[in-house]
């Protein structure tokens, strides 16, 4: 004859495994989902990155031509990329920022660079070689529109 209580502490001791089986299995279903979003993450990750550098590709700025030779007038801030690559006018508005005490307005640019101030047709080019500085990493435009050297 079987002893019951001896019975009752086998069902109890096999429902035990069957729990834990349980568990497994739905921690098991759980960590192949996170897998397949990864790869699928992974994936997106890989086509956004081709699509950003074709992106950038296709935006770099093309090389003007100067005495036959493809330059280009504000190349960006780069190692090994010198402010001496940069025309001369260029290298003057930089030279200007360097020399001010602080944050300058085109106008103060203009000042120092010798153009003459007072006429609004040749304040107009002025303001954008510093902003072409800007765009190329080279100077740093605040809010209130002045212009300084990058850190």
């Amino acid at each position: 004859m079987v002893d019951p209580e001896l019975l009752e502490r086998i069902t109890a001791r096999r429902a035990e495994p069957d729990e834990l089986e349980e568990q497994l299995a739905k921690q098991l279903t759980e960590v192949r989902a996170e897998r397949d979003e990864l790869a699928v993450a992974e994936r997106v990750l890989e086509r956004m990155t081709g699509q950003l550098t074709e992106e950038h590709a296709s935006a770099a700025p093309m090389p003007g031509q100067v005495g036959g030779r493809k330059v280009m007038l504000v190349p960006y801030r780069e190692p090994g990329v010198e402010e001496d690559s940069l025309s001369w006018d260029y290298q003057r508005v930089i030279a200007a920022v360097r020399q001010a005490a602080g944050p300058v307005m085109a106008r103060e640019i203009g000042e120092v660079v010798g153009v003459d101030v007072s006429v609004r047709s040749k304040l107009g080019p002025l303001r954008s070689k510093p902003v072409g500085l800007v765009d190329r990493g080279r100077l740093r435009k605040l809010p209130d529109g002045r212009f300084t050297t990058r850190l």
